[in-house]
C-alpha cells in the first residue's frame, strides 16, 4: 500500500494525465489548464538564502540555538534547531498566531537554507515554548539580546525607554483593562522596551500585564540593564543618556538614575506645581532665540511635591502657526451624539499666541539649545517604537510564553535590522517595506549530482534597486570572512557589528557635542 502510494505520488509531481489530469479553468483572460505540482521544492521567500548567509558567515542563529535550554526525552520529539528555525520564519513572514504557522510547513527550501529537518506544526512549536520556564527563557534569551547589539556601543549613544501598550483580541493570561488611549475598552499587555536610540536596536523588552503600565514595573528591568552595560569585564558600555517620555519623569526613576551616576533626559508631566512655574517662567525676559524649527528654551531649577531635591529642568516652547482643530461632541437633537470639530487659526487671535511647550528634567550640563534638539530627536525612536509593535509580534496564551515571543521577536528584529543595514547602510527600512523587497521572491530548487541551484523569480516593482542591496550584503560578509581568516580568536559577529557601523558612523551620531549648537556642525 504504501508502494502504491509513492507510486502516485511519483505520478503527481510528473504531471501524469491519466492521474493528475488538467483542470480547466476559463478566467477573464482567457482559459488555462491547471495542474497540481505537490512534489516541486519550491518556497515563496527566496531571497531567504541571502539572510541565512548572514547568519551562518556570523554564527549567530548557532549560538542561539545551541543556548537554548529545550530538551527533550522522546526519540521523536523535534529537534531544537527546528523549532526555533519555525519562530523564526514565523517572525519574518509577520505571522501573530500559530494558526499561521501551517502557511510554512510545505517550505522545504526555506528549511534547508536553515539547515532544519523540517518545518515544525504549530502544536510542536507551542509545545516546545511551553516547557521553558521563565527563569530559563530570561537566561537565554536576555544574553542573545545584548551580544547582538553590545559591539556597536563603543560610541556616544541614547538609551531610550518607553511602555508599548498592546491591545490583545483573546483570552491571554494578563490581557486585562488598563491604560489604553487608543482603545479604551479593550484588554491589552503592555511591553516596556529599551531601546539604542537612533539605531533602531532593541536591548531589552519586558511583557506585562495591561494594568502595570507605569515606570515603577520597569524600574528593577532598567536598573539591571545599566548594570549589564556597566560591567567592566566586558568593557563598559554605558549610554551617554537615558531618556524618555512623561511617564518616567518620577522622583523613583531619578533616583534609580542618580545613584548610579547615570545622565538622563526626561519629560516631566503637567502638575500643577509644573504649570506653576510655566506661568512664572512666561513672563520672563531671558528665552533663549528660536532655533530653525522655531523653538524657544530658558531653565531654571525645580522642587516638585515628593523630590529629594532641587533639580535642573528645562523648558521648550514652540508657537503653533498652523490651524487647530477642536473636537467636541454635542447633541444632535435626536438623542444622540454628534462629532463637531471648531475650527480655529491662530492668526484669527488678535494680541493673542499659542504655544506648545514640554518641560525637561535633566543632570547634564550641556547647552538648553542642545538639550532641546536631544529631546525632539526621540521623534525617530517613537517611530521604531511604533514599527515593533505593529510590524512584529507574536501573541501566545500564557504571559510567560509571550514573553518568551518578545525577547525572540526583538532578536530577530535586531538581525534583520543589521541585515538591513548592510544592504544600505545610509538609511533605515522598516520591516513593512523591506521584508516583501529583501524576503519574498519565488524560489524553486533543483539538485543534481550533489549541488543544489535555486532560481529565484522577483515580483516586486523595485527589484531593479536589489542587486545592488545584496552586493553590499556580499561584500560585508567577505569583510567577515577574511577577518575571521586572518584572526582566529575574532569574533564573526563582533567584526560584522564594527563594518557596518563604520559605514553608518556619520548618521548615528546619538547628539552634536555639547560646545555645539544645533545646526552650526
Amino acid at each position: 500500500m504504501g508502494e502504491a502510494k509513492r507510486k502516485r505520488q511519483q505520478a503527481l509531481a510528473r504531471g501524469d494525465e491519466h492521474v493528475n489530469p488538467a483542470q480547466v479553468v476559463d478566467t477573464l483572460g482567457g482559459r488555462m489548464h491547471v495542474h497540481w505540482d505537490e512534489g516541486a521544492a519550491v518556497t515563496p521567500h527566496g531571497q531567504l538564502v541571502f539572510f541565512a548567509e548572514f547568519l551562518a558567515a556570523t554564527g549567530e542563529f548557532d549560538r542561539w540555538v545551541s543556548a537554548c535550554p529545550l530538551e527533550y526525552r522522546s526519540g521523536n520529539a523535534p529537534d531544537k534547531r527546528d523549532v526555533l528555525g519555525t519562530l523564526m520564519l514565523g517572525l519574518l513572514a509577520g505571522h501573530r498566531r500559530y494558526a499561521h504557522i501551517t502557511a510554512l510547513r510545505g517550505d522545504a527550501v526555506a528549511a534547508q537554507c536553515l539547515g532544519m529537518n523540517k518545518v515544525v506544526s504549530e502544536d510542536a512549536l507551542r509545545r516546545a515554548l511551553e516547557r521553558i520556564d521563565e527563569g530559563a527563557s530570561a537566561a537565554w534569551m536576555r544574553p542573545a539580546l545584548m551580544h547582538s547589539v553590545r559591539e556597536a556601543l563603543d560610541k556616544p549613544w541614547v538609551l531610550d525607554i518607553d511602555a508599548s501598550i498592546k491591545p490583545l483580541y483573546g483570552r491571554q493570561e494578563g490581557a486585562e483593562l488598563g491604560y489604553n488611549p487608543s482603545k479604551p475598552a479593550r484588554p491589552s499587555h503592555v511591553l516596556h522596551t529599551f531601546w539604542v536610540g537612533n539605531l533602531r536596536l532593541v536591548l531589552d523588552v519586558q511583557v506585562s500585564s495591561g494594568k502595570q503600565h507605569t515606570s515603577a514595573h520597569a524600574k528593577a528591568a532598567l536598573g539591571r540593564l545599566l548594570d549589564e552595560l556597566g560591567d567592566e569585564r566586558l568593557g563598559n558600555r554605558r549610554p551617554a543618556l537615558v531618556r524618555g517620555d512623561s511617564g518616567y519623569g518620577n522622583e523613583a526613576i531619578l533616583l534609580e538614575l542618580e545613584s548610579r551616576s547615570q545622565p538622563y533626559l526626561l519629560r516631566l508631566r503637567q502638575t500643577r506645581n509644573v504649570q506653576r512655574l510655566l506661568r512664572r517662567l512666561f513672563e520672563r525676559q531671558g528665552w533663549s532665540r528660536p532655533d530653525h524649527q522655531g523653538c524657544q528654551m530658558i531653565e531654571d531649577q525645580l522642587q516638585l511635591h515628593g523630590w529629594s531635591k532641587k533639580r535642573r529642568v528645562v523648558i521648550v516652547r514652540q508657537r503653533i502657526r498652523g490651524g487647530i482643530a477642536r473636537e467636541r461632541r454635542v447633541d444632535d437633537g435626536k438623542g444622540g451624539r454628534q462629532l463637531r470639530l471648531d475650527l480655529a487659526s491662530p492668526s484669527v487671535h488678535d494680541g493673542e499666541r499659542l504655544w506648545e511647550y514640554a518641560v525637561l528634567v535633566t543632570d547634564v550640563a550641556y547647552p538648553i539649545e542642545a538639550i532641546g534638539q536631544l529631546y525632539r530627536d526621540r521623534a525617530d525612536c517613537e517611530n521604531g517604537f511604533d514599527e515593533l509593535k505593529n510590524q512584529w509580534g507574536f501573541t501566545t496564551q500564557d504571559i510567560n510564553r509571550c514573553q518568551t515571543t518578545a525577547r525572540a521577536c526583538a532578536l530577530v528584529y535586531n538581525w534583520w535590522s543589521w541585515y538591513c543595514r548592510a544592504a544600505k547602510p545610509g538609511a533605515r527600512m522598516e520591516a513593512i517595506t523591506s521584508r516583501p523587497l529583501m524576503l519574498a521572491a519565488v524560489g524553486k530548487a533543483a539538485s543534481h549530482a550533489g549541488r543544489t541551484t535555486l532560481y529565484l523569480t522577483l515580483l516586486h516593482g523595485k527589484a531593479h534597486i536589489l542587486k545592488p542591496l545584496i552586493a553590499n550584503i556580499r561584500a560585508a560578509l567577505a569583510h567577515v570572512r577574511a577577518t575571521a581568516e586572518q584572526f582566529r580568536t575574532q569574533d564573526p559577529w563582533a567584526a560584522m557589528l564594527r563594518y557596518i557601523s563604520h559605514r553608518i558612523a556619520p548618521t548615528i551620531g546619538p547628539f552634536r557635542p555639547p560646545n555645539r549648537l544645533p545646526g552650526t556642525g
